[in-house]
């Protein structure tokens, strides 16, 4: 099944990522598989990331954005902040990452801008 915009399928080729369209029962969303994390801040250095479309996407954004495994900071072991909830998908447990979306642009924006938004994420963690 392919949902993903052509233009979103197309960055995330170009981009070389192992990626995936999901869907578990009403949700769709797009898996990044072994997704390469900032060397040394975090206890594992790749890991996958889900992100959820809501219906209406791309006019609508994304929230939120889910990892698996769950990281932890380097050195500290400790979660990153807002990570401590998990979210259920395909019967596994994901880390939710609360990181919320106020700058989407209607018609402009796409997987690449929510790509970058989890990218900052994942390299100002504490």
């Amino acid at each position: 099944m392919t949902f993903l915009p052509e233009r979103d399928r197309q960055y995330l080729c170009d981009r070389g990522l192992n990626w995936g369209e999901v869907v578990d029962g009403a949700q769709k969303g797009v898996i990044l598989q072994n997704f390469y994390l900032p060397v040394g801040r975090f206890n594992v250095p790749t890991a996958n990331i889900l992100i959820i479309l809501p219906s209406g996407y791309p006019d609508v954004p994304p929230n939120m954005f889910y990892l698996m495994p769950w990281l932890k900071l380097m050195p500290s072991g400790k979660a990153p902040a807002a990570t401590e909830a998990s979210f259920l998908f395909q019967a596994q447990s994901w880390q939710r990452w609360s990181r919320h979306n106020n700058e989407w642009r209607p018609g402009q924006d796409g997987i690449w801008t929510m790509l970058k938004r989890v990218e900052h994420a994942l390299a100002v963690a504490v």
